[in-house]
């Protein structure tokens, strides 16, 4: 009966698509492709019956394979693409899109740039605002490509000199690229969303030009509009800048103050607390010293010398003056019950005096002041330090039995 064939039909698509999953799961990508085959000429056999347009698991799970499968050809995926296209109006745009990244990888930049322009021109009905969308991506891609062909140019002008080269056509070219890739970089970065890639390009462009306000601008949009969701890199390249073009300390400590609040791992903090640590201002000291702590919270800077040494040198500071200990105490409050275990332990002490002996002083030098001259990475590394004869390990042990008072006001 029509009932039992539409139920059989549907079991065995399903059971298709279950193998299909399993041998793209398995990287059996010849035998996924046949299974794909079959569960496409089971759909062609359906149309008399009931209209089932291409669906978009044919267009994902097809173009998986043709990426993967070793006899397939550059021709094959493009005359596959095509039949997407044509087949799938609603998704015309996207599969346009995936054509031209597949083309991009593959070092077809030509073919992706003509693929992107008739994409652009692309028309149908009420399809085109549906699909509004997709057709700015087009356009923001089409504006990367048009710098890339800028930036080419840029770098042969540059290469010769002025003096050297007289051939106006490549310049007329090169700007030529510079003014179409700004329209669409510019349209698309005032849309919220994260645009790295693209902000970088357009300030690029604007920079070379000599327009720094533009520039700025752009980057203060997309680093404080609260209508684009947080992107630790829109500060990072906001600070990039102002550090190119030499503005205030102010200017940079704010720019990194937010970059801190969102990732307090962010490699730039070895820049922020050294920065911190030359103020004259107290705050900014004190800001440095909770910057530093933060940063060795993190497993990825526990054998990271520079931040030990950053540590190091603030803590000796302090306790040689004597002031702000109370500094010191606040930020190992919280930290005293875990630190121990997660930095200064005695199998810690050994390796890291096995691999590098420049980062088991700056530790040991941290250790004996958080947990004075008895604790086991400090015991550990002295010793060994001293047995070697290295100068600085005695000078170490002695600048920390000395101050070892200022370990008892610490644990308090």
């Amino acid at each position: 009966s029509s009932h039992e064939y539409k139920l059989n039909f549907k079991k065995s698509k399903e059971m298709c698509l279950s193998y299909i999953q399993d041998a793209m799961l398995q990287k059996q990508w010849k035998k996924a492709a046949e299974f794909l085959t079959f569960y496409m000429e089971s759909l062609e056999k359906d149309f008399a019956r009931e209209y089932l347009s291409p669906s978009e698991m044919i267009w994902r799970i097809g173009t998986e394979i043709l990426c993967h499968h070793s006899h397939s050809s550059m021709k094959e995926f493009n005359s596959f693409t095509e039949q997407m296209k044509s087949l799938g109006v609603k998704r015309y745009l996207k599969v346009c899109l995936e054509h031209t990244f597949h083309l991009l990888c593959n070092g077809l930049l030509d073919e992706a740039y003509q693929n992107l322009s008739l994409s652009e021109s692309w028309r149908s009905g009420d399809q085109t605002v549906i699909q509004d969308k997709e057709m700015k991506l087009i356009k923001a891609y089409r504006g990367l490509m048009d710098y890339y062909k800028w930036s080419k140019q840029k770098n042969i002008l540059l290469e010769h000199g002025q003096d050297g080269f007289e051939d106006l056509s490549v310049e007329q070219e090169m700007h030529g690229c510079f003014r179409k890739a700004a329209v669409n970089l510019k349209e698309i970065i005032k849309i919220p969303g994260v645009w790295d890639l693209f902000v970088k390009c357009y300030v690029d462009l604007l920079e070379f030009y000599g327009d720094h306000n533009e520039a700025r601008q752009v980057l203060n949009e997309y680093a404080y509009n609260s209508k684009f969701p947080t992107n630790p890199n829109a500060h990072v390249y906001l600070y990039q800048f102002l550090k190119r073009h030499g503005e205030s300390k102010k200017s940079l400590v704010s720019a990194l103050k937010i970059l801190h609040d969102v990732v307090p791992s962010h490699e730039l903090m070895i820049d922020f607390n050294i920065m911190l640590q030359k103020s004259k201002k107290r705050k900014r000291r004190r800001l440095g010293l909770e910057v530093i702590f933060a940063v060795l919270d993190y497993a990825g800077w526990k054998e990271n010398v520079k931040a030990w040494s950053c540590l190091a040198r603030q803590l000796k500071q302090i306790v040689i003056s004597e002031k702000h200990l109370d500094w010191i105490k606040q930020e190992w409050n919280s930290r005293k019950d875990w630190w121990p275990a997660f930095h200064f332990s005695r199998y810690s002490a050994k390796r890291n005096w096995q691999e590098n002996e420049c980062l088991s002083y700056e530790k040991a030098l941290v250790a004996g002041i958080l947990l004075g001259k008895d604790c086991k990475y400090f015991k550990y590394v002295s010793h060994q330090g001293c047995k070697a004869q290295v100068k600085r390990f005695r000078i170490l042990k002695k600048f920390v039995n000395k101050h070892n008072p200022v370990y008892l006001r610490i644990s308090g």
